[in-house]
C-alpha cells in the first residue's frame, strides 16, 4: 500500500506547468498542499463529477495535457463517466483514481464491495486506451513517466491507505479566488505546446 502523498510528489515531478490538474475532495486538499497552482480545477461540492469535468476541459483544450486526481467513492458516484470519457477518447487525460476503500472525506466509510472490484477493470472495460494499477511506490515513480507519454484516456489506479485527518481549506477551495485564478491562467494559455 503506498501513501497518497508520496504518490502526489511523485507525480508532481512530471507535471507541467500549463497541465490542468482537476483535484477532488481528499486527493484536491492534498494536491493543494503539493501544488498550490491556478491551473488546478476543484470541482467543489462535485463528488463524482471531477472526470466529467476533466473531460470537458480536455475536449476544450486539446492542446493541453489534463489529470483528474479522483477517489474511489467519488468514481462510484458515477461510473457512467468511463464509458463517456472512453467514447470521446480524449488522447490528453489522465484519470488517476486514489483507491483507499473509504469515502474518505465523509468519515472513511467503507465503500461497497471495498477490495472486491477492480477499478482499472470498470476502466478497461469502459475502453479506456491504458489501464495501469499500482500499489508499490517504486514502480509508480519507475513507471509514470512513460505512462504520461502515452496518448489517453489513460486510467491509472493507485491502491493507497486511508490518509490521516487533513486541513480542509473549505475558504479556499469555496472561495471565487481559486476560480478566478483558474479562469485567468486558463485564457493566458497559449495555443499548441
Amino acid at each position: 500500500m503506498m501513501k497518497r502523498d508520496e504518490c502526489f510528489r511523485v507525480l508532481n515531478r512530471h507535471v507541467h506547468d500549463d497541465d490542468m490538474v482537476v483535484a477532488t475532495f481528499s486527493s484536491a486538499f492534498e494536491w493543494i498542499g503539493i501544488r498550490k497552482h491556478p491551473l488546478n480545477y476543484l470541482p467543489v461540492g462535485a463528488m463524482g463529477l471531477a472526470s466529467s469535468h476533466a473531460l470537458g476541459l480536455a475536449l476544450g483544450r486539446p492542446d493541453k495535457r489534463v489529470l483528474v486526481l479522483d477517489g474511489d467513492g467519488s468514481l462510484l458516484m458515477n461510473l457512467g463517466s468511463l464509458v463517456t470519457v472512453a467514447e470521446a477518447a480524449p488522447p490528453n487525460l489522465w484519470h488517476f483514481v486514489c483507491e483507499n476503500g473509504t469515502y474518505e472525506a465523509n468519515g472513511a466509510y467503507p465503500i461497497p464491495q471495498r477490495g472486491k472490484v477492480s477499478f482499472a477493470g470498470f476502466a478497461r472495460a469502459a475502453g479506456y486506451r491504458n489501464c495501469y494499477e499500482f500499489s508499490e511506490l517504486a514502480a509508480f515513480e519507475a513507471q509514470i513517466a512513460t505512462v504520461l507519454a502515452q496518448a489517453g484516456p489513460t486510467f491509472i489506479n493507485l491502491k493507497v491507505e486511508p490518509g490521516p485527518p487533513l486541513t480542509l481549506d473549505y475558504g479556499y477551495m469555496h472561495g471565487a479566488g481559486a476560480r478566478t485564478a483558474f479562469r485567468n491562467a486558463l485564457n493566458s494559455l497559449s495555443r499548441g505546446r
